[in-house]
């Protein structure tokens, strides 16, 4: 089932399929990924009819499968195997499928959605509506007990640029690592071990290893495991480049 391994730094990398790979793992403290949406979704994004007419580059088809069928699964290996928080970014219109699921299983609890703003995203090109300027992600506590972050009362909105200058730019669903590596420091302690079963070009294990979390990342295309491995290896050679401390988080006050 592990087609290929490699360490780098304090990041475990593999190369097959994250759902069966999971349950080689034993434990894990959390569970952080950004998972292909819908297949509805993909469909659309295929569609010609929505295609950029404005002569500029088209998006990047994608070479993967929508979620829906390896949800439950999902949701099921993350509350036997999950000790912290499941985090999983999505589309606003499947955070109500991912709830269900999650409900349905009885193993983790729901929290909320939190959402990724994106200042600077493209506009809607052919003037036909609002372009989409925001991306949730769901909340999940898979633990025991009551759920624990380190934010205190800090509202769940993260504003980071899409398109930074040092975007690496070969994955059509690349985040931004100074959004991970501020998601990471809300949700997750030094040394502790987080997986991402769809690794994609690995920027959850970069912003691990800028951050001293013990990384495992899963991805089933040789391609982007190759461009994840480089990444990983970057920041790992170049510590004095991409080790960043996010601001402290601040105790915010209630709007009244």
């Amino acid at each position: 089932m592990i087609i290929k391994e490699e360490r780098i730094g304090g990041q475990r990398l593999i190369l097959g399929d994250g759902l069966k790979v999971m349950p080689l793992l034993g434990r894990f403290g959390h569970v952080i990924s950004d998972p292909p949406f819908e297949q509805v979704m993909h469909d659309l994004h295929e569609n010609a009819e929505f295609r950029r007419k404005d002569g500029g580059n088209q998006r990047k088809h994608f070479a993967f499968k929508g979620i829906d069928e390896v949800r439950p699964d999902l949701v099921r290996l993350v509350g036997d195997q999950c000790d912290g928080w499941f985090l999983a970014f999505c589309t606003a219109e499947g955070v109500a499928n991912w709830r269900t699921a999650i409900v349905e299983s009885g193993a983790s609890k729901f929290k909320t959605t939190c959402v990724w703003i994106k200042p600077d995203c493209a506009p809607k090109f052919n003037g036909q509506g609002p372009a989409v300027g925001y991306e949730p992600f769901i909340t999940v506590w898979a633990g025991k007990g009551f759920a624990k972050w380190n934010a205190g009362g800090k509202r769940g909105v993260y504003r980071h640029n899409v398109n930074p200058p040092d975007r690496h730019g070969k994955h059509p669903t690349e985040k931004p690592w100074r959004l991970f590596m501020e998601i990471l420091t809300d949700f997750t302690k030094p040394q502790e071990t987080i997986l991402d079963p769809f690794m994609g070009s690995g920027t959850t294990l970069v912003a691990c290893q800028r951050l001293g979390r013990n990384g495992i990342g899963i991805e089933l295309d040789p391609d982007y495991f190759a461009i994840a491995c480089k990444r990983v290896d970057e920041a790992t050679r170049q510590p004095d480049l991409f080790i960043e401390k996010p601001p402290a988080p601040v105790q915010e006050g209630m709007d009244l």
